[in-house]
């Protein structure tokens, strides 16, 4: 099938994640996937979700509820990391779109749970990383974080940072607003 280019697919991962080292026999592994299709021809932000994920081989910690708002209760209602990836699949034809995040964390990390799980990686060959692509187009000499991003490019914070679904939605929106200052030949 050919890759479809109407509407960019832009994911922002939840881990499970403690202060220090996780506790013995515990590891990292994906709680929540935000998602949020970006349209490319009016770069408008489309269908805004979170798709909890049940985590297998770790808790959510009180620090990981500090940060995300998650609580074990939720993502025990959640699906399986298979069934997530399933979604996007299907749902969200994952496999044909061009896919965005912040940074290569969520990439590497739904490589690195794919391969322990021996599950076929959701996403197809094509990621871009918004991070990147925003420093270097308003030509910063670093990356910077999403909420300074969004600073730098006058956009508010919107929902709760560190929830996948509202920075998938803000990750979008500094998305949109880099690809259609380019599209139009003007600065960021």
């Amino acid at each position: 099938m050919a890759k479809r280019l109407d509407h960019i697919l832009v994911v922002d991962l939840e881990s499970t994640c403690w202060q220090g080292a996780p506790p013995r026999g515990e590891e990292g592994e994906i709680i929540e996937i935000g998602v949020c299709l970006v349209d490319v021809t009016t770069w408008e932000r489309r269908d805004k979700r979170s798709i909890l994920v049940r985590p297998e081989r770790s808790r959510v910690s009180d620090f990981c509820t500090s940060l995300t708002t998650l609580t074990q209760a939720q993502v025990d209602t959640g699906c399986s990391f298979a069934e997530a990836c399933a979604v996007l699949r299907k749902e969200l034809k994952s496999e044909d779109r061009l896919w965005a995040s912040y940074g290569d964390y969520d990439r590497r990390m739904v490589e690195r749970q794919c391969s322990a799980r021996g599950l076929r990686y959701p996403f197809g060959p094509s990621h871009l990383n918004v991070k990147s692509l925003l420093a270097v187009s308003l030509g910063l000499q670093r990356e910077v974080g999403l909420d300074e991003a969004l600073r730098l490019i006058g956009l508010p914070l919107e929902g709760t940072h560190h929830r996948g679904h509202d920075d998938a939605w803000n990750i979008a929106a500094v998305l949109g607003a880099t690809l259609g200052a380019a599209r139009k030949g003007l600065p960021v």
